[in-house]
């Protein structure tokens, strides 16, 4: 039998949430939070307005955001989204804006594999664009 799911480590699972979609910290620190707590992947789902966290006891957590407001674009840009990616991973683009960005290069969500090192972005006709993590 596992045991149910610390209540400090959901409490940080929310807090890291929290922060990265009000724009405070950049990934390398979600990903660092999410680690140390021993997230092992999260899905986020645009059109569900809805992240889940998963952890390897089997346990998971769900957070409710707002939908996009302009919708997400029906064609799947690959150029698009990896720009969004390159400024996300250099600092200058924070969560608000990838969220933005992303749903205009036609990504309707992701999947960050924290344990695998890399992120799958989903278009909605099926496209994946698979982008490791940085050394």
């Amino acid at each position: 039998m596992t045991q149910p799911l610390k209540e400090s480590c959901r409490a940080l699972i929310q807090a890291t949430f929290a922060a990265s979609n009000n724009g405070t910290i950049h990934f390398g620190q979600v990903i660092g939070q999410l680690f140390s707590v021993g997230v092992e992947a999260y899905q986020v789902d645009y059109r569900a307005g809805r992240a889940t966290y998963y952890l390897p006891s089997g346990e998971t957590v769900d957070l409710d955001f707002a939908k996009p407001e302009q919708g997400i674009a029906d064609t799947f840009s690959t150029d698009a989204l990896r720009a969004a990616i390159r400024g996300a991973q250099q600092g200058t683009v924070m969560y608000p804006e990838f969220k933005l960005l992303s749903q205009q290069a036609g990504c309707i969500g992701y999947t960050v594999w924290i344990a695998g090192r890399h992120v799958s972005y989903f278009g909605r006709r099926g496209e994946v664009h698979i982008e490791r993590f940085p050394d």
